[in-house]
């Protein structure tokens, strides 16, 4: 799966608007490249809400283990909620992956980061339910798609609470 073709299947969705920083836009030029969905059918970017979803094609500070510094490499980050989570890594948000020794851990989670085409638990928003791949593939394209109409639907029904509880 390429940038262009995840961006393309999200905003088939319906309500979303896509930003994609760069040069002039007023933005930091640190996320200049990559993309940020909101569920926002007005087409208003969101003041009081998160993106349910982002591609990111480099390292942010403190989010170096995906090792984006490589030429074409890129993540896309899905706030999948709790049940999701769970549902695919087999443990909670903020809770280990399943291992015996802590130094093992630290060096597998490391690797795991990095690893394309895997889905693994947000270097650093997993905690929050957040997943991530490293360039979606033919193992994780499914998902992947899954996962973004889950997030969208996710993002939708908090807008429409939102909406109906300012009526």
């Amino acid at each position: 799966m390429s940038m262009d073709e995840i961006i393309a299947f999200v905003d088939a969705l319906g309500g979303v608007l896509t930003l994609r920083p760069g040069p002039g836009d007023g933005t930091p030029e640190l996320a200049w490249g990559d993309a940020f969905f909101y569920y926002s059918p007005d087409g208003a970017v969101p003041t009081a809400t998160q993106p349910f979803a982002t591609i990111v094609t480099k390292n942010y500070p403190g989010d170096e283990t995906s090792g984006l510094d490589r030429p074409g490499a890129f993540r896309v980050n899905i706030a999948a909620g709790r049940d999701e989570f769970v549902r695919r890594l087999g443990h909670g948000p903020g809770a280990p992956a399943a291992a015996p020794d802590a130094a093992t851990d630290a060096a597998t989670d490391g690797a795991r980061a990095a690893a394309t085409d895997v889905l693994i638990a947000h270097p650093v928003y997993g905690a929050q339910a957040w997943l991530a791949v490293v360039e979606p593939g033919p193992r994780t394209g499914t998902a992947v798609r899954d996962l973004l109409r889950r997030a969208h639907e996710l993002a939708k029904n908090r807008y429409e609470r939102r909406a109906a509880a300012e009526r």
